[in-house]
C-alpha cells in the first residue's frame, strides 16, 4: 500500500483515468515497486467511485480489487440507510469495502468493523485514517468472532457474501455465507435490532416465512432500478407485523408502504381504461404490493396480471409513471413514428411490436400494450 501511495504513482494513475485499460496492461510499469495491475486497480477504483461514492475522492485514497467494489454498497443507498438510525454502539460483521459502515457509523459513537479478507480490511483501515473516522478493526471470521464475542451492541448490520466459492450467484439465506438461518439467534442474543443487506432478486414472502422478528423489508431501488433488500428485524417484533417500503431514490416519488399480511385481504376493484394510466416503479413491482397500491391510492386496476391502475381524476404523488391515455386500434399506428413501447401481459414483447408496426423507439410518447378483464388493448400517451 506504502507504495501505491507514493506521490509519483500517485500523479501517474490521477494522468490516465480515461486512458484504455486493456492497453495499459500491456504497457511496463514505469515504477520499479508497483505493477501496471496494481496501477490499474487503483485507476478503475477512481473511476468507480465518481458514479458510485464520489465522497471517496480524495487524495490518498487506496481502492481494492473490482469485485469488492461491485459488491459494496452506493453512497446513494448507504446515505439513506443511516438517516434513521441511531444509538451508541454499532458493529458491522461484514465489512467488506466499508461503505455502509461508514454512513451508518455517523450517528453512533463506538463503531465495531469485522471482516475476514485481512488485506481489505487493512485497505479500509487505511482510508477511514483519511477520512478521520475512528472505528475498532477486526481481521476476524464472524463465526469464530460471534463464538468469542461478550459484547452487546445497539445495531447489528451485515451484509451476507452472495457467491459461493466458484462466484455463483446464491440467494437462498441458507445458501450465504455467512448461513443467516444458523446465526439469526446468535445474533439476536447481542443485539435487539439487527439489519440484513440482501439481493433484489430474493422472495419476500420466503424472508417472511424464515426470518424471525422481522419488523422491516425495505425495497431499495435508485433511478428506478432495484439494487437491494433491506431486513430489519426487532426482538419485540410480533409475527404477521412485517411493513413493506418501497423507496426510489434519486426521484420525486413518495415512499410507498404497506403491512404484508394486509395485502392478501385487500381486493381491487377493475375497471376499463379511464383518462389516467399508473404504472408502479421496480420497488413496488418487486413488493408485490398490487392490492394495497389500488386501495391507497383509490386507483382501479385494469387486469390481475397487469398491475396497470387507472383513474378519471389525476392523483398526485403516485410512486411510478403517470399518464394521460387514450385508446387506439392498431390501425392507428403510423409506420415509421417513434414511441417508448411498454408491453405486459400481452402476446407480443416490445420488440416483436416494433418489428410488427415497423415503429422505432424514441420521441416522449408512450404505447402501451396490454390487456384489461374483458380484451387485449392498446394505450397511447396524449
Amino acid at each position: 500500500m506504502k507504495n501505491i501511495l507514493n506521490k509519483k504513482v500517485q500523479q501517474y494513475i490521477n494522468a490516465n483515468l480515461t486512458t484504455d485499460l486493456h492497453s495499459l496492461l500491456l504497457k511496463k510499469s514505469p515504477f520499479l515497486d508497483v505493477s501496471m495491475q496494481e496501477i490499474v486497480q487503483q485507476i478503475k477504483g477512481k473511476n468507480v467511485a465518481q458514479k458510485k461514492f464520489p465522497f471517496l475522492l480524495k487524495d490518498d485514497i487506496v481502492f481494492p480489487p473490482h469485485l469488492n467494489l461491485e459488491q459494496a454498497s452506493s453512497q446513494a443507498t448507504a446515505e439513506f440507510k443511516a438517516q434513521s438510525l441511531m444509538g451508541k454502539k454499532i458493529i458491522d460483521l461484514t465489512c467488506g469495502f466499508g461503505i455502509d459502515a461508514y454512513f451508518l457509523s455517523q450517528n453512533f459513537t463506538e463503531v465495531t468493523l469485522v471482516e475476514q479478507n485481512a488485506d481489505l480490511l487493512k485497505t479500509v483501515e487505511h482510508n477511514w485514517n483519511i477520512l478521520n473516522k475512528e472505528a475498532k478493526f477486526i481481521n476476524e471470521n464472524l463465526e469464530n468472532f460471534l463464538e468469542k464475542n461478550k459484547e452487546k451492541f445497539d445495531l447489528i448490520y451485515l451484509d451476507p457474501a452472495r457467491r459461493d466459492e466458484n462466484k455463483n450467484k446464491k440467494f437462498l439465506l441458507e445458501d450465504l455465507s455467512p448461513n443467516l438461518l444458523e446465526i439469526q439467534d446468535h445474533l439476536r442474543n447481542i443485539s435487539d435490532h439487527i439489519i440484513i443487506k440482501l439481493s433484489p432478486l430474493i422472495d419476500i414472502s420466503y424472508l417472511i416465512s424464515v426470518v424471525k422478528n422481522c419488523v422491516q423489508i425495505q425495497i431499495i431501488a435508485v433511478r428506478n432500478e432495484v439494487k437491494e433488500l433491506l431486513v430489519s428485524i426487532n426482538s419485540e417484533t410480533e409475527k404477521g407485523q412485517t411493513s413493506i417500503s418501497c423507496i426510489n431514490l434519486e426521484s420525486n416519488e413518495t415512499i410507498f408502504s404497506f403491512n404484508y399480511l394486509e395485502e392478501k385481504a385487500v381486493v381491487s376493484e377493475y375497471s376499463e381504461p379511464l383518462q389516467y394510466l399508473y404504472i408502479p416503479n421496480n420497488a413496488v413491482l418487486k413488493s408485490g404490493g398490487f392490492h394495497s397500491i389500488s386501495k391507497q391510492f383509490n386507483l382501479k386496476k385494469l387486469h390481475p396480471n397487469s398491475h396497470f391502475y387507472t383513474s378519471d381524476k389525476l392523483v398526485e404523488r403516485f410512486p411510478g409513471r403517470v399518464l394521460n391515455i387514450e385508446n387506439i386500434e392498431s390501425k392507428q399506428i403510423k409506420k415509421g413514428e417513434k414511441y417508448n413501447v411498454i408491453s405486459k401481459n400481452y402476446p407480443l414483447t416490445p420488440d416483436e411490436i416494433k418489428k410488427k408496426y415497423k415503429i422505432s423507439d424514441g420521441g416522449k410518447a408512450y404505447l402501451i400494450f396490454t390487456q384489461t378483464q374483458k380484451n387485449k388493448i392498446i394505450l397511447r400517451s396524449v
